[in-house]
């Protein structure tokens, strides 16, 4: 199962898109976040402030816009050989990148913002990478849970731990959320 959602449609809009997106990136790695500003940004870009007003209202917006798009996933979860082993491999991977600075950064901006779109868009990811590992384990003949019960089980605690105590977001808790998710595919219902 590919994970890459389907192609944004081209023209002027994204260009601009892109083009403020790579501003922002580019900005981000040499300013903190205070010293940002929208006509810094549409001058890197090439761009007039209002043509970033418009697209995405203020600063805010725009930086959770950013922050989304790099959390979208490019490739597939690494392959391990098992569901557990997909799930822990996958979820230390982006434990590590979340409990960063930056990552953190990102998930702040995300629910910060006032679009409930991109934190639909943020789930539907998590939801894109469980069915793949999902479907992964049912080809290699694995009882898995469903996609709904991995996010329940893995997603969720992660993302609550993630926003609210990063410090506890660590490998060992992932493996205790991935072993008590799996027990319920044994289950019969």
């Amino acid at each position: 199962m590919a994970i890459k959602e389907a192609a944004r449609p081209g023209g002027r809009s994204a260009r601009v898109q892109e083009a403020v997106h790579q501003a922002v990136r580019e900005l981000q790695t040499a300013k903190s976040r205070e010293q940002l500003s929208v006509p810094q940004i549409a001058h890197k870009a090439g761009v007039t402030p209002s043509t970033i007003y418009r697209r995405w209202g203020n600063l805010a917006e725009l930086l959770a816009d950013v922050s989304l798009d790099r959390l979208r996933p490019d490739d597939e979860p690494p392959h391990t050989g098992s569901l557990a082993g997909d799930l822990q491999a996958w979820g230390e991977q982006y434990l590590d990148e979340m409990t960063s600075p930056t990552g953190q950064c990102m998930l702040s901006d995300i629910m910060a913002s006032a679009e409930r779109e991109r934190r639909e868009r943020c789930r539907r990811y998590g939801e894109q990478i469980m069915a793949c590992l999902q479907e992964r384990a049912v080809t290699r003949g694995e009882t898995t849970p469903s996609v709904e019960d991995l996010m329940d089980g893995v997603i969720a605690p992660m993302t609550y731990r993630l926003l609210y105590e990063p410090d506890t977001a660590t490998p060992a808790r992932l493996s205790h959320w991935i072993a008590q998710t799996l027990s319920i595919a044994d289950v019969p219902d």
